[in-house]
């Protein structure tokens, strides 16, 4: 296998399958089992899933919600997200752990490094909940931190998708795909891949991001093994 420790950062909206809110319990067992798969070969995988599905705090601030506000109910939106997966990669036989940047101990372990670290060192499938624990930052700031935290050696960031695009692939049908890209050309060609918080963090700190096809049986595998699917952004 290509990588030893990875983190997978899944939209919210990737878990509504074909419906228009919320979560579709097939698409979640479908990522379970590609999971499963991916970790049977010995890597050890984190998880930051959004909540856009559910709750999207940049939408309520618009319609006249205080930002901050709006930016804890997106993260406790989150931990719905974690807690949907966890309970579904537990029934394909995981041992996982949830832990939340927001304290919430009924439910989920508060977030420490050192402990995170710990799991994934001992087999456990990690999910990080609630964001960064603060207003103003999204779920990709989060998967970026949390990467460089445990030492990810890559972020996955799964789509729907199959990467990144001359344009909106779904709006621009004569749209190019990349099939590899440097942090700056993302910069110069004013590309939509992460908030620039995040994808500031992950150049700074040389960790690569693949952005593909989540909802593709088996990409998640070849990734995993090091084929070329989806695009490639590093240094």
């Amino acid at each position: 296998m290509k990588y030893k420790r990875i983190l997978l950062k899944l939209s919210g909206e990737s878990l509504m399958g074909e419906k228009q809110y919320g979560i579709d319990n097939d698409r979640v067992k479908q990522y379970a089992e590609d999971i499963k798969a991916v970790h049977d070969e010995g890597l050890e995988i984190a998880i930051v899933i959004g909540g856009g599905n559910i709750f999207r705090g940049l939408s309520a601030e618009k319609s006249g919600m205080d930002r901050a506000q709006a930016d804890y109910m997106g993260m406790l939106a989150t931990v719905i997200n974690s807690m949907a997966l966890q309970d579904a990669l537990e029934k394909v036989g995981l041992k996982t752990r949830l832990l939340s940047a927001i304290k919430m101990e009924q439910i989920c372990e508060p977030f420490v490094r050192r402990r995170a670290v710990r799991h994934l060192e001992k087999g456990r499938v990690v999910i990080f909940g609630a964001g960064t624990g603060n207003p103003y930052f999204t779920t990709d700031s989060a998967a970026a931190l949390r990467a460089i935290e445990i030492k990810a050696d890559v972020v996955l960031k799964g789509t729907r998708v199959d990467g990144i695009y001359t344009a909106d692939p779904e709006k621009v049908p004569t749209a190019e795909k990349y099939g590899q890209i440097t942090f700056k050309e993302v910069y110069d060609k004013g590309l939509n891949v992460m908030d620039m918080t995040a994808f500031t963090l992950c150049e700074e700190n040389q960790l690569p991001i693949i952005v593909f096809d989540m909802n593709k049986n088996g990409n998640f595998m070849k990734i995993a093994k090091g084929e070329e699917i989806g695009t490639l952004v590093k240094g």
